[in-house]
């Protein structure tokens, strides 16, 4: 059952499917975005790539080994996932970082980690002293890589495989509020291909970087 409004409208979307575990609020909805729009996303994520980083160095250089492409909101294909992430999810677009994309080559991944702040990291008011910390994360694939490129929800034993236009969403705090650990999660190692996705992480305040 649903625990908040964000979780109950997102149940009622067609065609999607909740993670039947109380440790953590999950979705996947397949078909989320159409081949077009993806392949448009890919190339805009192909022209702006950079390595990827992490907010607190933890001494693992190959902790996160992926590129990243900061997508502009003025692109019209960028702004309508953005509304239609909203129009989905109820979430307020003015809570929401500016979409990024990311490439995964053969090799690369982003080991075991969670997406909302750590209180006790070095950045942390760096990174939440405007807007908050993280509260939803919806992910999109653009593609299915040859092989390799999973998401793996430790947690919970799920494994999510990419697919193109694949939606997965999830709450990164529990239903009081508190950051929910369990949403730690593993960017698995692409074997094979290239692995594309976008991501839109939304946070407790209104965005005003």
């Amino acid at each position: 059952m649903a625990t908040d409004p964000i979780a109950a409208r997102i149940a009622m979307l067609p065609g999607i499917q909740r993670l039947p575990n109380a440790k953590l609020t999950l979705f996947v909805r397949r078909d989320f975005l159409d081949a077009a729009t993806c392949a448009r996303l890919i190339d805009l994520i192909d022209l702006g790539r950079r390595p990827s980083t992490i907010a607190d160095a933890n001494g693992d250089t190959a902790f996160r080994t992926s590129e990243t492409c900061d997508l502009p909101a003025t692109d019209p294909d960028v702004a309508a996932v953005d509304a239609a992430l909203a129009a989905a999810t109820g979430l307020d677009p003015m809570h929401g970082e500016p979409m990024q994309g990311q490439r995964y080559a053969v090799g690369q991944e982003f080991k075991a980690h969670t997406d909302y702040f750590e209180p006790n990291g070095a950045d942390f008011t760096r990174y939440c002293g405007v807007a908050g910390n993280r509260t939803w994360t919806a992910m999109i694939y653009l593609n299915e890589p040859e092989a390799g490129g999973a998401t793996r929800f430790k947690a919970v034993d799920k494994t999510i495989q990419p697919e193109a236009g694949k939606l997965v969403c999830w709450n990164n705090c529990r239903a009081d509020g508190t950051l929910n650990p369990a949403t730690i999660h593993h960017g698995m190692k692409v074997r094979a291909g290239a692995k594309y996705i976008v991501t839109k992480w939304y946070r407790e305040r209104p965005w005003r970087w």
